[in-house]
């Protein structure tokens, strides 16, 4: 753009426009900035629909999801937003103090670890086919992540409950079926009971179409690679932080803005009261404690 194009855009007022709605649009997304990810819009009532299909495994990969394991939390030194390193299956410092609050004894202790337990979230490929709120996003591939309500839909899609239920690979091309996402407010929550899936049919009528997008996924082993997690002692250090043992540890929020959208959905669960949701992945989180007590 040349200056003169620039005076002509100011006295217009196009360049506000443009201004308020990126302003919007990051307000919106919680600022996130990795446009790999996508997530379901949902309006002021908090109901949202969109039509996904799971993708297989990226190429050179063995698996089309991955797990990550994450805690947030505030302690009197601030927040702690952090993935933990159960995720490698290695030893975490929030992992072993929540143990410890668990076997003292108190109610109180177990409280404060339950506030404090690993968050589980599922991260797969997506391809977008329908998205009423951001119709640009349709024919994308992007990453997706979600929890396990939905990961409890596509097992139960490989695994049917009832014999006149025919199994489905969900995140297979052409035995796959599209999943229609439908969250709605229920008791002031997110709540996805009502989403499911399609009847089978192949996602696209083109082998090479297919094949292009199949290119065209995100690595999920990369999400998960031990270079993407911080070590012991630097988890220690934050954690000491935050427990109020301040010594040398400092404040780490610049380096967590850089995925501001994904650490403001954390403190907001991190501050909600239990939901049934929640419920249901404390027990993933206490048997873990019940393990470490053991070794």
């Amino acid at each position: 753009m040349s200056f003169k194009d620039l005076k002509k855009q100011s006295k217009l007022g196009s360049l506000t426009a443009k201004l308020v709605k990126e302003v919007e649009k990051m307000n919106n997304t919680g600022g996130n900035a990795d446009d790999r990810i996508w997530k379901l819009d949902v309006d002021k009532g908090g109901n949202g629909y969109a039509v996904i299909r799971f993708l297989p495994a990226p190429e050179g990969e063995d698996l089309p999801f991955v797990k990550l394991y994450s805690h947030a939390f505030q302690g009197p030194g601030g927040w702690f937003i952090e993935n933990s390193l159960t995720t490698l299956g290695q030893k975490d410092p929030v992992s072993e103090y929540n143990s410890l609050l668990w076997n003292n004894g108190t109610d109180a202790g177990k409280e404060t670890a339950r506030k404090q337990k690993r968050k589980l979230t599922y991260v797969s490929n997506v391809y977008v086919v329908k998205d009423p709120a951001n119709p640009e996003n349709e024919g994308k591939v992007f990453l997706y992540k979600y929890g396990k309500k939905i990961f409890d839909k596509l097992t139960a899609a490989m695994q049917p409950e009832f014999e006149d239920e025919e199994a489905i690979d969900p995140f297979d091309f052409w035995q796959g079926a599209n999943f229609k996402l439908k969250a709605k407010n229920v008791a002031g929550y997110r709540n996805y009971d009502s989403s499911e899936f399609a009847a089978q049919s192949p996602l696209l009528d083109d082998d090479d179409a297919m094949e292009s997008l199949w290119k065209k996924q995100f690595s999920l082993a990369e999400i998960v690679a031990p270079d993407q997690f911080k070590t012991y002692e630097e988890l220690k250090t934050r954690l000491d932080y935050v427990l109020g043992n301040k010594k040398s540890a400092a404040p780490q929020f610049e380096e967590e803005d850089t995925d501001r959208g994904e650490a403001e959905e954390l403190v907001t669960a991190a501050v909600s009261k239990p939901t049934p949701a929640v419920a249901e992945e404390e027990d993933d989180a206490l048997s873990y404690f019940a393990k470490l007590a053991e070794e």
